[in-house]
């Protein structure tokens, strides 16, 4: 089941099928102990009159209320390469390859509920960079009890010249207005997302595809209950959190990001989270 955050409240989509029944604030729904059992139940008692049916995307809120949005980086190999040819001429190379193979993985705060962009809506790239890319990404919903309860689709908007003159303007790199897409929905399965789950990205320039590329959830280095763990070993979510799980995509190193580039990021059985570059 999908659960949409739109501007006339909460839909559970079952089947093809929108449901608006009665239920709590988002922060309370989402971190319900047994999610799917519960939506499911809901779907089954609710009456005709609050079936919806009509669905319009252009409805849909990003699927965060009071949700931090935390990233873990290094967790695919095409990624370990891209950080460290970034990074070699400022000596930080062997870093991300120690990274790689560490048994702590690395993980950084993404971002604030109130800057998360949600689907059809526009994400940034800094006035001070010069090489920007989207990261698609899988993204857990880790609920306050630190288990993984859902899934939606992740952009990590990265400037990759500002990280790669050193490793420590990370935040800069990563965390800034408009730099955070989450959406279309909170996806609630009964079973995890299989592990040939594959990822797809395109971005179009003018009408035409700039660049797109593929990779599956089988390129992932960690699980996804090691980095729920790290991430909840010593901080606590009330609200529960999100955690962007890494990119396996990375654009060659000619290519940057531009003013009015149109970005699609598809999982499925998730959907598709679309976002134009301001």
């Amino acid at each position: 089941m999908k659960l949409y955050r739109t501007q006339e409240g909460i839909l559970i989509e079952k089947d093809n099928a929108y449901y608006r029944p009665d239920l709590p604030d988002w922060n309370m729904l989402v971190n319900h102990p047994n999610l799917p059992a519960y939506l499911a139940g809901t779907v089954a008692k609710t009456p005709l009159t609050h079936v919806v049916t009509e669905f319009k995307p252009e409805w849909v809120l990003p699927p965060v209320v009071g949700q931090e949005v935390w990233a873990s980086g290094v967790t695919y190999y095409r990624s370990k390469v891209a950080r460290m040819e970034e990074s070699q001429d400022a000596g930080g190379g062997t870093f991300y390859d120690r990274v790689y193979d560490a048994q702590r993985p690395e993980l950084f705060y993404k971002s604030s509920p109130s800057k998360v962009i949600g689907t059809g809506g526009k994400v940034r790239i800094r006035r001070d960079s010069a090489w920007n890319v989207p990261e698609p990404e899988l993204t857990l919903f880790i609920n306050s009890a630190g288990q993984v309860a859902g899934y939606t689709i992740g952009n990590d908007m990265s400037s990759r010249d500002i990280e790669g003159e050193n490793p420590l303007y990370l935040p800069q790199a990563k965390v800034y207005d408009g730099g955070a897409a989450l959406g279309p929905c909170l996806y609630v399965p009964a079973a995890p997302l299989p592990p040939e789950t594959p990822i797809r990205i395109q971005i179009l320039r003018d009408g035409a595809v700039a660049f797109s590329g593929e990779t599956a959830l089988t390129q992932l280095k960690r699980k996804f209950a090691e980095l729920a763990g790290y991430l909840c070993r010593e901080m606590s979510f009330p609200h529960g959190c999100y955690l962007m799980t890494g990119t396996g995509i990375v654009p060659p190193n000619d290519f940057t990001l531009r003013s009015g580039d149109d970005i699609r990021i598809t999982i499925d059985p998730i959907g598709t989270l679309a976002n134009v570059v301001a």
